[in-house]
Protein backbone atom coordinates (compact mmCIF):
# COMPACT_ATOMS: atom_id res chain seq x y z
CA UNK A 1 0.00 0.00 0.00
CA UNK A 2 1.14 3.51 -0.71
CA UNK A 3 2.70 5.63 2.00
CA UNK A 4 3.55 9.29 1.77
CA UNK A 5 6.72 10.69 3.34
CA UNK A 6 4.91 13.81 4.49
CA UNK A 7 2.74 11.68 6.77
CA UNK A 8 5.60 10.05 8.67
CA UNK A 9 5.57 12.25 11.76
CA UNK A 10 1.77 12.21 12.03
CA UNK A 11 1.62 8.48 11.55
CA UNK A 12 4.30 7.90 14.18
CA UNK A 13 2.45 10.04 16.72
CA UNK A 14 -0.84 8.29 16.10
CA UNK A 15 0.78 4.86 16.19
CA UNK A 16 2.31 5.74 19.55
CA UNK A 17 -1.11 6.88 20.80
CA UNK A 18 -2.60 3.59 19.69
CA UNK A 19 0.07 1.59 21.47
CA UNK A 20 -0.37 3.55 24.69
CA UNK A 21 -4.16 3.49 24.79
CA UNK A 22 -5.07 0.04 23.47
CA UNK A 23 -6.74 -1.81 26.33
CA UNK A 24 -9.06 -4.31 24.68
CA UNK A 25 -8.83 -6.85 21.88
CA UNK A 26 -10.07 -6.13 18.39
CA UNK A 27 -13.72 -6.75 17.58
CA UNK A 28 -14.49 -10.42 17.37
CA UNK A 29 -17.25 -12.99 17.09
CA UNK A 30 -18.41 -14.75 20.27
CA UNK A 31 -15.64 -16.97 21.68
CA UNK A 32 -18.20 -19.70 22.37
CA UNK A 33 -21.47 -20.53 20.69
CA UNK A 34 -24.16 -18.54 22.53
CA UNK A 35 -26.82 -20.50 24.37
CA UNK A 36 -30.33 -20.60 22.95
CA UNK A 37 -31.52 -18.28 25.75
CA UNK A 38 -28.72 -15.70 25.36
CA UNK A 39 -29.20 -12.21 23.86
CA UNK A 40 -27.47 -12.18 20.47
CA UNK A 41 -27.02 -9.39 17.93
CA UNK A 42 -25.80 -8.72 14.38
CA UNK A 43 -25.75 -5.70 12.08
CA UNK A 44 -23.82 -2.48 11.53
CA UNK A 45 -20.03 -2.53 11.74
CA UNK A 46 -19.72 0.91 13.35
CA UNK A 47 -20.58 -0.38 16.83
CA UNK A 48 -19.40 -3.97 16.58
CA UNK A 49 -16.14 -3.42 18.49
CA UNK A 50 -18.07 -1.58 21.19
CA UNK A 51 -20.39 -4.56 21.48
CA UNK A 52 -17.47 -6.94 21.83
CA UNK A 53 -16.51 -4.86 24.87
CA UNK A 54 -20.11 -4.70 26.09
CA UNK A 55 -20.40 -8.48 25.90
CA UNK A 56 -17.23 -8.96 27.94
CA UNK A 57 -18.19 -6.37 30.55
CA UNK A 58 -21.87 -7.23 30.88
CA UNK A 59 -21.27 -10.94 31.23
CA UNK A 60 -18.57 -10.26 33.82
CA UNK A 61 -21.01 -7.98 35.66
CA UNK A 62 -23.58 -10.78 35.85
CA UNK A 63 -21.00 -13.27 37.07
CA UNK A 64 -19.61 -10.88 39.69
CA UNK A 65 -23.11 -10.26 41.04
CA UNK A 66 -23.73 -13.99 41.36
CA UNK A 67 -26.33 -14.01 38.60
CA UNK A 68 -26.14 -17.39 36.90
CA UNK A 69 -29.56 -17.35 35.23
CA UNK A 70 -29.86 -14.07 33.25
CA UNK A 71 -29.19 -14.34 29.51
CA UNK A 72 -25.63 -13.48 28.52
CA UNK A 73 -24.89 -10.89 25.82
CA UNK A 74 -23.15 -11.73 22.53
CA UNK A 75 -22.57 -9.94 19.22
CA UNK A 76 -21.51 -11.19 15.78
CA UNK A 77 -19.21 -9.01 13.66
CA UNK A 78 -20.34 -7.67 10.30
CA UNK A 79 -17.30 -9.16 8.55
CA UNK A 80 -15.84 -12.64 8.63
CA UNK A 81 -16.93 -16.00 7.35
CA UNK A 82 -19.90 -15.91 5.01
CA UNK A 83 -22.26 -17.76 7.34
CA UNK A 84 -22.94 -17.84 11.08
CA UNK A 85 -24.94 -19.95 13.49
CA UNK A 86 -26.14 -17.23 15.87
CA UNK A 87 -27.09 -19.51 18.79
CA UNK A 88 -27.06 -23.12 19.80
CA UNK A 89 -29.79 -24.89 17.85
CA UNK A 90 -30.31 -22.00 15.41
CA UNK A 91 -30.27 -22.33 11.64
CA UNK A 92 -27.07 -21.17 9.95
CA UNK A 93 -27.60 -17.87 8.09
CA UNK A 94 -25.65 -15.53 5.83
CA UNK A 95 -23.70 -13.07 7.98
CA UNK A 96 -25.50 -9.68 7.98
CA UNK A 97 -22.98 -6.95 7.14
CA UNK A 98 -25.02 -3.83 7.94
CA UNK A 99 -28.41 -2.70 9.26
CA UNK A 100 -30.78 -3.78 6.50
CA UNK A 101 -29.50 -7.37 6.14
CA UNK A 102 -29.55 -7.51 9.93
CA UNK A 103 -33.20 -6.47 10.01
CA UNK A 104 -34.02 -8.97 7.28
CA UNK A 105 -32.47 -11.69 9.45
CA UNK A 106 -34.23 -10.44 12.59
CA UNK A 107 -37.61 -10.43 10.84
CA UNK A 108 -37.08 -13.85 9.28
CA UNK A 109 -36.16 -15.55 12.55
CA UNK A 110 -37.28 -15.74 16.18
CA UNK A 111 -35.55 -15.16 19.50
CA UNK A 112 -34.12 -18.65 19.16
CA UNK A 113 -31.72 -17.13 16.59
CA UNK A 114 -31.31 -13.31 16.79
CA UNK A 115 -32.47 -10.80 19.41
CA UNK A 116 -31.18 -7.41 18.24
CA UNK A 117 -29.62 -5.54 15.34
CA UNK A 118 -26.94 -2.87 15.72
CA UNK A 119 -27.83 0.18 13.63
CA UNK A 120 -26.71 3.75 13.00
CA UNK A 121 -29.90 5.02 11.38
CA UNK A 122 -33.34 6.11 12.48
CA UNK A 123 -36.43 4.10 11.52
CA UNK A 124 -37.74 4.59 8.00
CA UNK A 125 -40.93 3.82 6.12
CA UNK A 126 -39.58 0.47 4.89
CA UNK A 127 -39.12 -0.90 8.40
CA UNK A 128 -41.73 -3.26 9.79
CA UNK A 129 -43.97 -1.80 12.50
CA UNK A 130 -42.81 -4.58 14.79
CA UNK A 131 -39.20 -3.31 14.69
CA UNK A 132 -38.49 -1.25 17.80
CA UNK A 133 -35.44 1.05 17.74
CA UNK A 134 -33.87 1.43 21.20
CA UNK A 135 -31.51 4.41 21.57
CA UNK A 136 -28.00 3.70 22.85
CA UNK A 137 -25.48 6.49 22.06
CA UNK A 138 -24.59 9.33 19.69
CA UNK A 139 -22.19 9.49 16.74
CA UNK A 140 -21.43 11.82 13.84
CA UNK A 141 -20.22 11.38 10.27
CA UNK A 142 -17.65 13.58 8.57
CA UNK A 143 -15.19 12.94 5.76
CA UNK A 144 -11.64 11.70 5.94
CA UNK A 145 -8.58 12.06 3.72
CA UNK A 146 -4.98 10.80 3.79
CA UNK A 147 -2.67 12.67 6.14
CA UNK A 148 -0.21 14.64 4.04
CA UNK A 149 -2.45 14.49 0.96
CA UNK A 150 -3.93 17.34 -1.03
CA UNK A 151 -7.29 17.73 0.72
CA UNK A 152 -7.80 20.81 2.92
CA UNK A 153 -8.72 20.63 6.59
CA UNK A 154 -12.26 21.84 5.92
CA UNK A 155 -14.88 21.62 3.20
CA UNK A 156 -18.34 23.09 3.18
CA UNK A 157 -21.49 21.06 2.69
CA UNK A 158 -21.79 22.77 -0.69
CA UNK A 159 -18.22 21.73 -1.58
CA UNK A 160 -18.95 18.13 -0.66
CA UNK A 161 -22.16 18.12 -2.68
CA UNK A 162 -20.30 19.51 -5.68
CA UNK A 163 -17.53 16.91 -5.31
CA UNK A 164 -19.81 13.88 -5.00
CA UNK A 165 -22.05 15.12 -7.81
CA UNK A 166 -18.89 15.57 -9.93
CA UNK A 167 -19.54 19.27 -10.52
CA UNK A 168 -16.13 20.05 -8.97
CA UNK A 169 -13.35 17.64 -9.88
CA UNK A 170 -10.12 19.46 -8.95
CA UNK A 171 -8.93 20.93 -5.67
CA UNK A 172 -8.04 24.31 -7.15
CA UNK A 173 -11.67 24.75 -8.20
CA UNK A 174 -12.47 24.98 -4.49
CA UNK A 175 -9.51 27.17 -3.63
CA UNK A 176 -6.93 28.41 -6.17
CA UNK A 177 -4.24 27.87 -3.52
CA UNK A 178 -4.90 24.12 -3.57
CA UNK A 179 -3.15 21.83 -6.08
CA UNK A 180 -4.32 21.31 -9.64
CA UNK A 181 -5.05 17.65 -8.83
CA UNK A 182 -8.10 15.51 -9.52
CA UNK A 183 -10.24 14.77 -6.46
CA UNK A 184 -11.07 11.11 -5.83
CA UNK A 185 -14.46 10.94 -4.04
CA UNK A 186 -15.01 7.49 -2.54
CA UNK A 187 -18.04 5.74 -1.04
CA UNK A 188 -18.19 2.42 0.78
CA UNK A 189 -20.66 -0.39 0.16
CA UNK A 190 -22.03 -2.75 -2.41
CA UNK A 191 -22.30 -0.03 -5.04
CA UNK A 192 -22.14 0.67 -8.73
CA UNK A 193 -21.55 4.02 -10.40
CA UNK A 194 -22.34 5.28 -13.88
CA UNK A 195 -23.14 8.62 -15.51
CA UNK A 196 -26.47 8.83 -13.71
CA UNK A 197 -24.94 8.46 -10.23
CA UNK A 198 -24.47 5.95 -7.44
CA UNK A 199 -26.78 2.97 -6.96
CA UNK A 200 -26.74 -0.04 -4.66
CA UNK A 201 -26.40 -0.58 -0.93
CA UNK A 202 -24.00 1.86 0.75
CA UNK A 203 -22.50 1.13 4.15
CA UNK A 204 -24.07 3.14 6.98
CA UNK A 205 -21.65 6.08 7.12
CA UNK A 206 -21.70 6.57 3.36
CA UNK A 207 -25.49 6.34 3.26
CA UNK A 208 -25.89 8.90 6.05
CA UNK A 209 -23.32 11.20 4.44
CA UNK A 210 -25.05 11.19 1.05
CA UNK A 211 -28.33 12.15 2.70
CA UNK A 212 -26.63 14.89 4.73
CA UNK A 213 -25.18 16.52 1.61
CA UNK A 214 -28.51 15.99 -0.20
CA UNK A 215 -27.10 13.76 -2.93
CA UNK A 216 -29.99 13.17 -5.36
CA UNK A 217 -30.92 9.62 -6.38
CA UNK A 218 -29.29 8.24 -9.51
CA UNK A 219 -30.97 9.39 -12.70
CA UNK A 220 -32.51 12.54 -11.18
CA UNK A 221 -29.72 15.03 -11.83
CA UNK A 222 -30.41 15.71 -15.47
CA UNK A 223 -27.79 15.15 -18.16
CA UNK A 224 -24.76 15.74 -15.92
CA UNK A 225 -22.09 13.05 -15.65
CA UNK A 226 -21.81 11.80 -12.05
CA UNK A 227 -19.45 8.91 -12.72
CA UNK A 228 -16.38 10.35 -10.95
CA UNK A 229 -17.18 8.58 -7.66
CA UNK A 230 -15.11 5.51 -6.76
CA UNK A 231 -16.15 2.70 -4.41
CA UNK A 232 -14.65 0.42 -1.79
CA UNK A 233 -16.34 -2.48 -0.04
CA UNK A 234 -15.85 -1.45 3.59
CA UNK A 235 -16.07 1.92 5.32
CA UNK A 236 -14.69 3.47 8.52
CA UNK A 237 -11.44 1.51 8.22
CA UNK A 238 -8.92 3.00 5.78
CA UNK A 239 -7.04 -0.12 4.71
CA UNK A 240 -8.10 -0.08 1.04
CA UNK A 241 -5.26 1.14 -1.22
CA UNK A 242 -7.64 3.50 -3.01
CA UNK A 243 -8.04 5.43 0.25
CA UNK A 244 -4.28 6.04 0.33
CA UNK A 245 -4.45 8.13 -2.83
CA UNK A 246 -3.43 11.67 -1.78
CA UNK A 247 -6.58 13.03 -3.43
CA UNK A 248 -9.08 10.59 -1.93
CA UNK A 249 -11.90 11.55 0.43
CA UNK A 250 -14.41 9.20 2.06
CA UNK A 251 -17.26 9.44 4.61
CA UNK A 252 -16.12 8.32 8.06
CA UNK A 253 -17.74 7.79 11.45
CA UNK A 254 -16.19 10.30 13.83
CA UNK A 255 -16.83 7.99 16.77
CA UNK A 256 -15.08 5.10 15.04
CA UNK A 257 -12.13 7.34 14.20
CA UNK A 258 -11.80 8.59 17.79
CA UNK A 259 -12.11 5.05 19.12
CA UNK A 260 -9.48 3.79 16.69
CA UNK A 261 -6.93 6.56 17.11
CA UNK A 262 -7.32 7.64 20.74
CA UNK A 263 -8.89 4.51 22.24
CA UNK A 264 -6.81 1.98 20.35
CA UNK A 265 -9.95 0.00 19.49
CA UNK A 266 -9.22 -1.41 16.07
CA UNK A 267 -10.40 -4.49 14.24
CA UNK A 268 -8.72 -6.45 11.44
CA UNK A 269 -8.38 -4.16 8.42
CA UNK A 270 -8.43 -0.88 10.36
CA UNK A 271 -5.68 1.52 9.32
CA UNK A 272 -6.50 4.75 11.16
CA UNK A 273 -3.03 6.30 10.87
CA UNK A 274 -3.53 6.75 7.13
CA UNK A 275 -6.75 8.80 7.20
CA UNK A 276 -7.67 11.78 9.34
CA UNK A 277 -11.20 13.13 9.67
CA UNK A 278 -11.72 16.72 8.52
CA UNK A 279 -14.10 19.57 9.24
CA UNK A 280 -17.34 20.58 7.56
CA UNK A 281 -18.63 24.15 7.37
CA UNK A 282 -15.74 25.34 9.53
CA UNK A 283 -16.45 22.96 12.44
CA UNK A 284 -13.82 20.40 13.38
CA UNK A 285 -15.19 16.92 14.14
CA UNK A 286 -12.60 16.03 16.81
CA UNK A 287 -11.64 17.81 20.02
CA UNK A 288 -7.89 16.99 20.12
CA UNK A 289 -7.41 18.51 23.57
CA UNK A 290 -9.76 16.00 25.15
CA UNK A 291 -9.33 13.25 22.53
CA UNK A 292 -13.04 12.99 21.84
CA UNK A 293 -15.74 13.82 19.34
CA UNK A 294 -16.42 17.54 19.11
CA UNK A 295 -19.73 18.46 20.70
CA UNK A 296 -20.08 21.37 18.29
CA UNK A 297 -19.78 19.05 15.29
CA UNK A 298 -21.92 16.25 16.65
CA UNK A 299 -24.72 18.74 17.33
CA UNK A 300 -24.92 19.67 13.64
CA UNK A 301 -26.94 17.84 11.00
CA UNK A 302 -23.99 15.45 10.72
CA UNK A 303 -24.74 13.95 14.15
CA UNK A 304 -26.65 10.67 14.29
CA UNK A 305 -28.30 8.29 16.73
CA UNK A 306 -26.97 4.84 17.47
CA UNK A 307 -29.72 2.28 18.11
CA UNK A 308 -30.29 -1.39 18.68
CA UNK A 309 -33.38 -2.82 17.02
CA UNK A 310 -35.44 -5.50 18.76
CA UNK A 311 -38.78 -7.11 18.04
CA UNK A 312 -41.48 -5.16 19.86
CA UNK A 313 -43.14 -8.45 20.74
CA UNK A 314 -39.94 -9.53 22.52
CA UNK A 315 -39.53 -6.12 24.19
CA UNK A 316 -43.00 -6.51 25.72
CA UNK A 317 -43.13 -10.31 25.95
CA UNK A 318 -43.44 -12.10 29.26
CA UNK A 319 -40.59 -14.48 28.55
CA UNK A 320 -38.15 -12.01 26.96
CA UNK A 321 -38.78 -8.47 28.21
CA UNK A 322 -36.81 -8.72 31.44
CA UNK A 323 -33.59 -9.81 29.73
CA UNK A 324 -33.77 -7.18 26.99
CA UNK A 325 -34.66 -4.34 29.36
CA UNK A 326 -31.85 -5.38 31.70
CA UNK A 327 -29.39 -4.71 28.86
CA UNK A 328 -30.96 -2.00 26.68
CA UNK A 329 -33.70 -0.31 28.72
CA UNK A 330 -33.77 3.16 30.28
CA UNK A 331 -32.66 1.66 33.58
CA UNK A 332 -30.64 -1.13 31.95
CA UNK A 333 -26.92 -1.85 32.06
CA UNK A 334 -25.94 0.14 28.95
CA UNK A 335 -27.78 3.26 30.09
CA UNK A 336 -27.01 3.14 33.82
CA UNK A 337 -23.76 1.27 34.43
CA UNK A 338 -20.57 3.34 34.76
CA UNK A 339 -18.49 0.66 33.01
CA UNK A 340 -20.83 0.81 30.00
CA UNK A 341 -20.63 4.61 29.91
CA UNK A 342 -16.84 4.46 30.03
CA UNK A 343 -16.83 2.00 27.13
CA UNK A 344 -19.07 4.23 25.02
CA UNK A 345 -16.68 7.15 25.55
CA UNK A 346 -13.55 5.05 25.01
CA UNK A 347 -14.92 3.79 21.71
CA UNK A 348 -15.41 7.38 20.57
CA UNK A 349 -19.16 7.92 20.95
CA UNK A 350 -21.20 10.26 23.14
CA UNK A 351 -23.25 9.05 26.10
CA UNK A 352 -26.93 9.97 25.79
CA UNK A 353 -28.70 11.98 28.50
CA UNK A 354 -30.79 10.22 31.12
CA UNK A 355 -34.13 9.28 29.58
CA UNK A 356 -32.85 9.45 26.01
CA UNK A 357 -30.76 6.31 26.35
CA UNK A 358 -33.14 3.36 26.26
CA UNK A 359 -35.96 5.37 24.68
CA UNK A 360 -37.76 3.67 21.82
CA UNK A 361 -39.33 4.58 18.50
CA UNK A 362 -41.00 3.01 15.47
CA UNK A 363 -40.92 3.71 11.77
Amino acid sequence: MLRFAARAASALALTTALALTATTPAGADPAVLPAATDIVGVGAGVTETLFTQFSTDYNAFLTASGDTTSPRLHSWDSTGTTAITPKAGATTIARPDRTDPGLTALNATTRSSIDFVRTTRVPNANDLPGNLFVAMAWDAVSWAAPAGGNAPQNLTTHDLSDIYNCRVTKWNQINPALPDATIVPVLAGHLSVDRSGVTGAPMESSDFFLKAIKYPPAGTDGPSDRSCVRTVERGDQGWDALLHDPNAIVPYSVGRFVGQVYGGHTRPGDDPVILTVRGIDGIAPVDPTNNRMSSAFSNTSYGRWLFNVVREADWNGTATAAGLHKVFGVTGWICKNAVAAAAIKSYGFRVLPVGACGSTRHA
